[in-house]
């Protein structure tokens, strides 16, 4: 019975130990920092901006060398709360950061998860905390500094990345008190946690023969599919690579055309509203003929889930020769009208075909008022057979892209509109 008793005490004492070492190991320890910033959007998206914003950063208060210790970065103030736009999708902020390390070296570049809670016009600007893993190599006091940072934010057609930088000095953050010999070397950053944001290539597609169509009573002439690659910048990282069909109906003098891309040529990255998207798309032509024919299609009709596959609507259009003899018609510029919310102006998304091909030739007869003629009319422009003059070149299509999704773009810890800026809400 005594052995039991000693036994008993002995496993007491193991375990009370055990605790109080837990109990008094390091804690970690956080400390804010409050300090302005300056936040420059995506290309296109307007002047960069100024505003102020806190963050907490944690690490623990005491360490030794070669212990690798986690470091959080919480933005506890925003610099702005959302706009009065429209509201920002749950699971579409991700945040990225800087911290510098003084008395070591270096920077630890922190992480957070794209993770957010759905956030109503007007309300503040909420992002996950950003983490990471920072290696301890030299004794000393240790600082952790907030920085730059970067915030990508995910739209229907792709993430926007606008990139905040302190002005001025940056005062406060958290200190580790680092313990243990050292011959030297610096305290580097680890490995980081959460997500990370990654976006595509664009790839050339290939192209292929197209169908001919001749005179006499032969009305419809259907088209080959063809792979186009379509650059749409920013707003789709990688683009939209989708094989493209030219038909032709008879009518007339002219031709009624119907363009047709696969289903599914995108996913749809959160919830879109039903007239969300509404296609369009120059058709090409060369051969005999130039210019080119612009084709519509109608809006979704259905509300399509998040990350379903997105089709997109057959767009159709009239082809009047201005010119006689065998002509060509290849898919050319894609332009997507996005409404994110109904009785919003829509916003054009450009997107330029990188690599196309003839899906359809006719033998066509000039008609008054056609494509090739001084005085066309027709559905087609003369443009001496490149892309037709949309405006949306250059510095001009990057901010039609910039623009997508309501106008929204975050900056840093808010969230700000491109134009007009007046009606940014701020929380200073």
């Amino acid at each position: 019975m005594k052995n039991r008793r000693r036994v008993s005490a002995a496993l007491v004492a193991l375990l009370l130990g055990g605790a109080g070492l837990a109990i008094t190991a390091p804690t970690a320890q956080a400390a804010e920092a409050t300090f302005k910033v300056k936040c420059v959007p995506p290309a296109g998206g307007g002047s960069p901006v100024e505003g102020e914003t806190t963050a907490k950063v944690t690490a623990p208060a005491t360490a030794k060398v070669g212990d690798e210790v986690d470091v959080s970065w919480e933005t506890v103030k925003p610099a702005s709360n959302n706009t009065d736009l429209m509201d920002i999708p749950q699971d579409s902020v991700q945040p990225t950061g800087w911290i510098t390390v003084g008395g070591g070296g270096g920077e630890l570049k922190v992480v957070g998860e794209k993770k957010n809670p759905p956030i109503p016009k007007k309300a503040p600007m909420q992002m996950s905390t950003m983490k990471g893993k920072l290696k301890l190599t030299k004794a000393g006091k240790i600082t952790l500094t907030p920085g730059k940072y970067d915030v990508a934010v995910s739209f229907p057609f792709g993430t926007f990345v606008t990139k905040c930088a302190p002005v001025g000095e940056v005062k406060g953050g958290a200190t580790i008190d680092v313990s243990g010999g050292s011959s030297g070397g610096t305290t580097t950053g680890g490995t980081t946690t959460g997500g990370t944001t990654t976006g595509g290539t664009t790839t050339g597609g290939t192209t292929a023969s197209g169908g001919s169509g001749g005179g006499g009573g032969q009305t419809d002439f259907p088209g080959k599919a063809v792979e186009v690659a379509f650059d749409c910048g920013a707003v789709v990282p990688g683009g939209i690579k989708t094989p493209v069909t030219i038909n032709a109906k008879k009518n007339g003098g002219s031709y009624d055309l119907t363009v047709k891309t696969a289903k599914g040529a995108m996913a749809a990255p959160m919830a879109l509203p039903a007239g969300a998207l509404k296609p369009s798309m120059d058709v090409k032509l060369g051969g005999a003929d130039s210019g080119t024919v612009k084709v519509s299609g109608p809006a979704n009709a259905e509300p399509i889930p998040d990350k379903a596959p997105v089709s997109l609507s057959d767009m159709t259009g009239t082809y009047k020769p201005g010119k006689s003899g065998k002509v060509t018609l290849s898919p050319d510029q894609l332009t997507i009208d996005v409404t994110m919310a109904p009785g919003s102006t829509p916003i054009n998304v450009p997107c330029k075909a990188t690599s196309s091909g003839v899906s359809l030739e006719l033998d066509t007869t000039a008609q008054p008022g056609g494509s090739g003629s001084s005085t066309s009319t027709g559905g087609a422009a003369a443009s001496g057979g490149g892309l037709a003059d949309t405006g949306a070149e250059d510095e001009g299509g990057i901010k039609a892209l910039a623009l997508v999704a309501g106008t929204v773009i975050l900056l840093g810890g808010a969230v700000f509109t491109f134009t007009p800026w007046r009606r940014l809400r701020g929380t200073r």
